[in-house]
């Protein structure tokens, strides 16, 4: 047995190749044609990277309603390796009107690329449908600073731009550069029929505001939002992150936004309204390492399939054939993803289940036990396969649930004890998706994450529903989940490629949602100094 398990970890091995630096990426279009003569696109950008020749994914932008020319405010953020040829494709939709899915939108194009060739800012050319648009996107190398800033802003007494209601205004705060040109940080929603608008709260790394520079300038821009996608220009003011956080407490702070052609022409004009700084708070933001460091330990869960589609163990073709010498894709699974998780969960107890089999006498979900070390489920797995009988159905839900539960009681704790990783090995599609989509959803809440690796050659697209319609995956009563939690993977998609290749693809996301959900909740890590980290100022 112990031969095998060497044989998995030799034959997988392990590789580390440490991130350089994070990039920002922005991007921009220029003269997208319209739809038809009456209406205008509603562009959105969709990015994706390549792995292992397959096209995945990353982050998609807002879309932006009737506009020819957009420039999007959502920043996509990248992992840089030298050592890596890291291909990007930016792919260009016009998203029906009411709809923000990309299932009924209109593809326009697209471009590929490699990160290292947008180290500068490119434009490229899309064609198209017989479109054609400018697509520029800018790279931006992040300083060492990983905090944000929560800000929230109000206006009072704004112009009035329009002749039936009143202005629809929305703010946007733009950074200086070094060479003078300018870079949307970010976007507000727009409130409709209102001259004293008060704006949803957001959140900003300082990297993106000012790139760590308090001192930096900023650029912020009230419009008055129009349909056609032509808004009326309100007025301006600059101010800079270090304007914001030094005002003394308890005073508001604000200032009168000028319209420079009306502080020409009009000889009494004083201003075309004031925004208001209701809320500034910096937030330390964490590392993976930082919880890992303070504590926080990995429980690791491993779900294999038992269902006959596996086919009779004792048949060499069966996916649960046990070679004396050469693991099945079970045990390549379940190694390449166990050797790492192992390292940060200090008992090395990793409770084991099986689902599909017939267990007499219950015939529930069967426990193989909780197992010290990969190697002990790997021995589990070995010497339950003569004891079960394969069968069936597909269902992945009671398993979501049982270590939902476990994650529900350490949720309670409001500590950063422990993190929960569920790893599912299934050879074909799931038969209770309903059920699964609603455990899904309930487990974002929690301190969990959801991997599953699709063993055999089967068709695994209709798993792809895992992802949402729209990017968000959603309940069957529509309810989103709260963050990312689930990866799936099929198996096959590495069987030629470079031996770790399966657990930098299922585990890369992993650190990630740990800190979302800890920062989220605004949980520190364990054993770090209780020093008060965030400041407020509020009016």
């Amino acid at each position: 047995m112990s031969n095998i398990y060497e044989s998995a970890e030799a034959t997988l091995g392990f590789i580390s190749s440490p991130c350089l630096t994070k990039v920002e990426l922005r991007v921009a279009c220029r003269g997208i044609s319209d739809r038809d003569a009456l209406s205008k696109p509603d562009p959105c950008v969709v990015l994706k990277m390549q792995s292992h020749g397959q096209w995945f994914e990353v982050d998609r932008t807002e879309v932006i309603r009737s506009s020819s020319s957009p420039v999007f405010s959502k920043i996509f953020l990248v992992d840089y390796y030298f050592e890596e040829v890291q291909r990007l494709r930016f792919e260009l939709h016009d998203i029906s009107s009411g709809n923000n899915g990309l299932r009924d939108a209109d593809f326009l194009g697209a471009m590929e690329c490699t990160l290292g060739q947008v180290s500068e800012s490119l434009d490229w050319i899309v064609h198209s449908k017989g479109r054609a648009c400018t697509k520029q996107v800018t790279a931006e190398e992040l300083s060492g600073n990983d905090d944000y800033v929560e800000l929230s802003f109000s206006a009072r007494k704004l112009d009035d731009k329009d002749f039936f209601s009143k202005s629809d205004p929305f703010l946007e705060i733009f950074r200086i550069n070094d060479d003078g040109t300018e870079s949307l940080v970010h976007r507000t929603e727009t409130v409709m029929n209102n001259l004293s608008p008060v704006w949803k709260s957001f959140k900003v790394s300082l990297n993106t505001l000012c790139s760590g520079d308090h001192d930096r300038e900023l650029k912020c821009t009230v419009w008055d939002w129009d349909s056609n996608g032509k808004h009326d220009f309100i007025g301006e003011f600059h101010t800079t992150f270090k304007e914001m956080r030094v005002e003394q407490e308890g005073k508001q702070i604000q200032w009168e936004c000028i319209n420079p052609k009306y502080q020409m022409k009009k000889k009494n004009y004083r201003n075309s309204g004031v925004v208001i700084l209701n809320h500034c708070k910096i937030i330390k933001m964490y590392s993976f390492l930082d919880y890992i460091m303070g504590g926080c330990q990995i429980q690791f869960t491993v779900a294999i399939d038992f269902t006959a589609s596996n086919g009779d163990p004792r048949n060499s073709c069966s996916l649960h054939y046990i070679h004396p010498y050469q693991p099945n894709e079970y045990l390549k699974a379940l190694v390449a993803v166990g050797e790492i998780c192992q390292d940060y969960d200090s008992d090395k107890m990793f409770p084991a289940f099986g689902f599909g089999a017939l267990i007499p006498p219950d015939f529930k979900v069967g426990h193989l036990g909780a197992c010290t070390w990969i190697q002990g489920v790997v021995e589990a797995y070995q010497n339950c396969l003569p004891k079960i009988q394969l069968y069936g159905p597909t269902n992945i839900a009671p398993i979501i649930q049982k270590v939902a539960s476990s994650a529900s009681e350490e949720m309670h704790t409001k500590e950063a004890m422990e993190y929960f990783i569920l790893l599912i090995l299934t050879d074909g599609v799931i038969t209770d998706m309903a059920d699964t989509r609603e455990a899904i959803v309930h487990a974002s809440h929690l301190p969990m994450s959801v991997i599953i690796v699709g063993v055999g050659n089967a068709d695994f697209t209709d798993m792809q529903i895992l992802d949402g319609d729209d990017g968000i995956l959603r309940s069957p009563k529509g309810e989103p989940v709260l963050r990312d939690i689930v990866q799936f993977v099929p198996f096959k998609d590495f069987k030629h490629a470079s031996p770790a290749a399966l657990a930098k693809s299922v585990l890369a996301e992993v650190p990630n949602q740990v800190v979302d959900y800890y920062n989220a909740k605004g949980i520190k890590p364990k054993c770090m100094s209780d020093y008060e980290s965030t400041r407020t100022f509020s009016p």
